[in-house]
């Protein structure tokens, strides 16, 4: 896979695997789809999850499509984690930072615990600062992060409070990281999916059906390798003067 956007790069991409799921015909989720994407376009990836199988799924998928994949195995709730997902990758360098890591807890005010909330945010936004704070010392000039959030992030929706804040954070945190990474020519902007068809996604429609009805503008819900699209373009060179921004790519459901 060589001459593509990403041709001689090296990405990280966080949450590599996909969501299991016992439906044959679920689609790709969004970590495994930006992998394979970024593969295509001549990167070499590795993939990072807490799943060894799922990350491996991918890692071969990578493979039998003539890319280069290896696989790291942790929990980012850990902060020791973090910092040795970091380290072992920037062994061999590290040119882009995908950050696709996520979980839902609660629901509602009254139905979200304390736990649910530190568990939520442990994860959802604790383990981003974590990670773009052991990335960015060893990332070179030229090197990209994309944070993973949420259109939730941007307006309510999801009906859990965690999540909801959590991605806004997210979207605070990278604007953060992009003012402080310019200092060496790195950027970071945010990719906020909308309404996804992702395995992910279909579990999280068996809880609130009413999420398939969700009236998105285009009239459909996106897919993993859309999503992918969007990292690519901000890993790249095309975005080379893209910086802090976020990127939702939802339908237009931000629109209404």
């Amino acid at each position: 896979m060589n001459g593509g956007r990403l041709s001689g790069r090296r990405v990280l991409v966080i949450g590599a695997g996909t969501q299991r799921c016992d439906d044959p015909e679920a689609p790709v989720g969004n970590g495994r789809a930006i992998a394979v994407l970024a593969a295509r376009e001549g990167a070499s990836v590795v993939c990072a999850d807490r799943d060894q199988v799922s990350a491996e799924e991918t890692a071969a998928w990578i493979g039998k499509e003539g890319g280069n994949a290896s696989v790291l195995v942790g929990d980012v709730a850990s902060e020791e984690v973090c910092t040795a997902l970091i380290s072992d990758a920037a062994q061999d360098g590290i040119d882009g930072l995908v950050l696709n890591v996520g979980i839902g807890r609660g629901m509602g005010m009254s139905g979200t615990t304390a736990d649910d909330w530190d568990t939520t945010f442990a994860v959802n936004l604790r383990s981003h600062f974590l990670l773009a704070r052991a990335a960015l010392p060893v990332l070179g000039e030229g090197a990209a992060i994309v944070f993973i959030a949420s259109v939730a992030g941007l307006q309510p929706g999801s009906r859990l409070p965690a999540y909801d804040a959590s991605k806004a954070g997210v979207i605070g945190l990278c604007r953060h990281v992009a003012l402080e990474g310019a200092r060496q020519g790195v950027r970071a902007n945010v990719v906020a999916p909308g309404l996804i068809d992702t395995p992910l996604g279909r579990w999280a429609s068996r809880g609130r059906p009413a999420r398939e009805r969700t009236p998105v503008p285009l009239g459909r819900q996106g897919t993993g390798w859309e999503v992918a699209a969007a990292c690519v373009f901000l890993l790249s060179d095309d975005a080379s003067y893209v910086t802090g921004q976020v990127l939702a790519v939802d339908g237009g459901l931000t629109l209404i």
